[in-house]
């Protein structure tokens, strides 16, 4: 059974932030409303130096540990939220532990939908981690991202190739959006227990983020990309989010192909489980920062 902290947490998700994703109107306006601030919050410039540029016509957070004068292991780190909403302080604390393990994390702020698509995340993230592997090699260099975040990851690392980049030498997936067409039929049996996503304003989020594309192309799905030449990845799930058919799928589908695919499922947990202060989160987040820890 989950912990009552986590049952307290899926029935505020379920009364305030399913509702607008079980609605394809209610999406269209938290599509079109106002986002928030991507700035770090104010704890976290207190305790790691932090520097902001640009980098093309979006911007980039360095968070850097004040006890290390120039990390020699670095994080590239995508945050989720449907392609729609901003970082947000859960994001911030995991950054914040990284920092700590003595990395350097690079946070891109890519732009957002509506006003933006999946088409221009892809040079900027390119240039970013191009300008990173300036600093860092890439077997001390880790790819993270969660939900659409850890789907962009994955998608990214599968160009990488194309753009004469070397791969990262390790992904950390937590609860990745890998298929956009949200059509694994497993995916209606998990709905009834996940207390926050709902397919129905996924797709609609989907479709604005793809620009009218189709959804299956790897860089919006990447499921459907190369997954043979990646590197190792690590993927985080709960039995109670709706994206565990497809990260069960992604495993398997690596696996398939001789890749090296680690999932670790928690039972109980919701989505993104590891970013969220719950006991079921907890283990995740400690295995998490062991391989960060060992980089």
């Amino acid at each position: 059974m989950p912990s009552l902290v986590t049952r307290l947490a899926s029935l505020a998700l379920r009364v305030f932030r399913k509702p607008t994703l079980e609605s394809a109107e209610e999406t269209r306006e938290w599509l079109h409303g106002p986002k928030e601030e991507p700035r770090p919050p104010l704890w976290l410039t207190q305790r790691h130096w932090i520097t902001l540029r640009e980098v093309g016509d979006f911007s980039v957070y360095t968070v850097l540990p004040r006890e290390v004068e120039v990390p020699e292991k670095a994080v590239l780190y995508l945050h989720g939220g449907t392609y729609v909403t901003e970082i947000t302080a859960w994001h911030w604390v995991l950054i914040s532990r990284m920092a700590d393990a003595g990395c350097r994390v690079e946070v891109p702020i890519y732009g957002l939908a509506p006003e933006h698509t999946y088409r221009e995340a892809f040079p900027f993230l390119t240039e970013v981690y191009r300008e990173l592997l300036v600093d860092v090699a890439p077997e001390r260099t880790l790819l993270a991202g969660d939900s659409a975040g850890g789907g962009l990851a994955l998608a990214f690392a599968q160009t990488l190739p194309g753009a004469g980049l070397p791969e990262p030498v390790r992904l950390v997936l937590i609860s990745p959006w890998a298929d956009m067409t949200m059509s694994n039929p497993d995916i209606a049996d998990v709905e009834e227990r996940d207390p926050w996503l709902s397919p129905v304003g996924m797709v609609e989020a989907a479709r604005v983020w793809a620009g009218g594309d189709d959804l299956s192309l790897p860089r919006l799905s990447p499921v459907y990309g190369e997954l043979a030449t990646l590197p190792p990845m690590d993927l985080y799930i709960g039995t109670r989010d709706l994206l565990l058919p497809d990260t069960r799928r992604l495993h398997e589908l690596v696996t398939e192909v001789g890749g090296d695919s680690h999932i670790y499922e928690e039972q109980g947990a919701f989505h993104i489980h590891p970013l969220v202060p719950v006991p079921e989160g907890s283990s995740a987040r400690e295995r998490i920062m062991r391989t960060v820890e060992e980089l």
